[in-house]
């Protein structure tokens, strides 16, 4: 499907604007939204072809800069020893409120966007994975994907580090699709099990799939793609929003 970059657009949020990138497809229609999280390096030309992935499966796609009060807009993190060490910093200097207030101004533009069908989903990788997760609380959000989510088994989101997504899980309505790597350090099995059990006991609609990945294995940068391991992730992922979104 031929796509589209609309201009960006600054949404408005409890720590002021945030850049927030569109891509959609080019044809005359309605479409249904995504809000894309990303990593913690901000919105990496990785992040933007996962974004024109999604959006050329018939979807209208919004990809906001998570550290919007603390950078610039435009900027993005190198991938490498500073970047994340920025990344990391920035994650636990923002708080829980703000994280939620841009999930809550994502949705809204989706929601109201001229093109679109009214129907909006979440995705993210990583940090992105953990917003994702916490976006889906919305009940306005249908279904949500999660890859190699952070953080939420160790509480260690925001300032703080002392987040409530575990807690929030039983409120938690939309169909959930989380995928993991077994040989990804930052969600070793003792925490994947942790937020297996908090989804089953709080009785969630989702799916699990582990692979045998690294971390980032989606981010086709690195030593640590798995072109497989994404393909089939991509996968999962379209049919899950194609049939609670479409």
């Amino acid at each position: 499907m031929t796509l589209t970059q609309d201009d960006p657009v600054d949404l408005n949020t409890l720590e002021g604007p945030m850049r927030t990138y569109v891509y959609r497809p080019a044809a005359p229609g309605k479409y249904p939204g995504l809000v894309l999280w990303s990593e913690i390096f901000n919105v990496t030309d990785p992040i933007r072809r996962t974004a024109m992935t999604m959006a050329g499966h018939g979807f209208i796609v919004v990809v906001p800069e998570v550290y919007h009060e603390f950078e610039p807009a435009g900027k993005v993190l190198a991938y490498d020893q500073a970047g994340a060490e920025r990344g990391n910093f920035l994650k636990t200097e923002k708080e829980l409120s703000s994280y939620d207030s841009d999930a809550e101004a994502a949705v809204d533009f989706l929601e109201k966007h001229p093109l679109s069908t009214g129907k909006v989903g979440s995705m993210g990788m990583c940090l992105g994975g953990h917003l994702s997760m916490r976006c889906a609380k919305n009940p306005r959000v249908s279904a949500a994907v999660c890859l190699y989510a952070t953080d939420i088994h160790q509480r260690s989101l925001g300032r703080g580090k002392n987040d409530n997504t575990l807690d929030l899980i039983p409120e938690i309505k939309a169909e959930l699709l989380l995928i993991w790597g077994r040989q990804d350090p930052h969600v070793p099995s003792e925490g994947r099990a942790k937020i297996y059990e908090a989804l089953a006991k709080g009785n969630c609609d989702f799916q699990w799939h582990e692979f045998n990945g690294a971390h980032a294995f989606i981010r086709d940068e690195g030593t640590r793609y798995d072109p497989v391991l994404a393909r089939e992730s991509y996968g999962l992922a379209v049919e899950l929003f194609k049939r609670k979104l479409v």
